[in-house]
């Protein structure tokens, strides 16, 4: 089953309580500590575009790519209403194609953990190192900790229940593998009262710190810092979320 298709339209409603002005205020504050006031910047894995929009009010020139046509939907009605001059792109973040180079690449709220081969993943980062980021430009992306996924998701089943929409979301992670396998039932309210069920298989893999480093190197990026989420204190084993710093070298003159 393709992921973030029906869960599209119910999506910003059981996302309601991330708090993306807080993300969006640790990452502005990340930039601004390399010198990146300004300029475009990549929401890769952008959904929604509530994120995009936070870093386009924020004054920076945004481009948002993603894989599923449907959460584009949501993202361009978003603009629409906003008036915001954000250029969207239907595209696989694997394979993602940009006209020139950016200051910087974000891709969080799990992005990158929905790449489950490890050779995909550096492919990403060598995408940004060789051909998309400007010299000395940053590359931040978050992950979803081993830990997070044994401790506190696998064979965990989380159910909410709203008028426009309920969910029932299974969790079963295979530690050997590192894969969280995510089982999502969906209830969408429809115009006439009746509710449409919608059934996703969601994939996410774990990449502890050791290997998050080998990646980085391999793909010519320079790694910066591996944080615990929204602190500058590093990683540790019991972190839920991470937030990995890169940048592509500056220039020699």
């Amino acid at each position: 089953m393709e992921a973030y298709t029906g869960f599209a339209e119910v999506y910003d409603l059981f996302m309601e309580d991330v708090p993306y002005e807080q993300w969006c205020g640790y990452i502005t504050g990340l930039f601004r500590e390399y010198g990146i006031e300004e300029g475009l910047v990549l929401d890769l894995g952008c959904g929604t575009g509530v994120l995009t929009e936070l870093l386009a009010r924020a004054g920076y020139d945004m481009i948002g790519i993603d894989g599923s046509g449907e959460m584009l939907e949501a993202a361009l009605e978003r603009r629409e209403k906003s008036g915001l001059d954000i250029l969207y792109l239907c595209q696989d973040m694997r394979t993602f194609e940009l006209y020139g180079t950016v200051r910087a690449i974000v891709s969080v709220c799990d992005s990158m953990n929905y790449i489950l081969e490890e050779e995909e993943f550096v492919g990403i980062l060598s995408l940004a190192a060789c051909n998309y980021l400007d010299y000395g430009g940053l590359f931040i992306f978050d992950l979803n900790t081993e830990y997070k996924y044994r401790e506190l998701l696998g064979e965990q089943t989380i159910a909410e229940n709203r008028e426009e929409g309920s969910f029932i979301w299974e969790n079963s992670y295979d530690e050997e593998e590192k894969i969280n396998e995510y089982n999502l039932t969906l209830f969408i309210r429809e115009d006439s009262g009746y509710y449409r069920k919608e059934e996703e298989v969601h994939y996410q893999r774990a990449y502890p710190c050791g290997q998050v480093k080998k990646m980085v190197e391999c793909s010519g990026l320079k790694l910066l810092a591996i944080y615990d989420a929204f602190t500058h204190e590093p990683a540790r084993e019991d972190s839920e979320r991470i937030y990995v710093i890169c940048q592509r070298e500056k220039q020699e003159i």
